[in-house]
């Protein structure tokens, strides 16, 4: 069995609704996770009631294996 070379230790911190502000390992500010159009759509959050839209978390899960 290999041994273990990495465990990424980050940080989350749940603001409002679908608004997250993730600490993570080798970022000097903190990344802002929400939601926006049609997930926001998917998820029922009313758009008026987001104060800002900001990529979601499923947006960096795809860009990263992308990439």
């Amino acid at each position: 069995m290999a041994d273990v070379v990495y465990v990424s230790k980050s940080r989350i911190e749940r603001k409002q609704g679908p608004l997250r502000i993730a600490h993570l390992p080798g970022e000097a500010q903190p990344v802002i996770f929400s939601v926006h159009g049609a997930i926001a759509e998917h998820y029922k959050v009313d758009p008026a009631k987001l104060k800002e839209s900001h990529s979601s978390t499923i947006d960096y899960v795809i860009s990263a294996t992308a990439g």
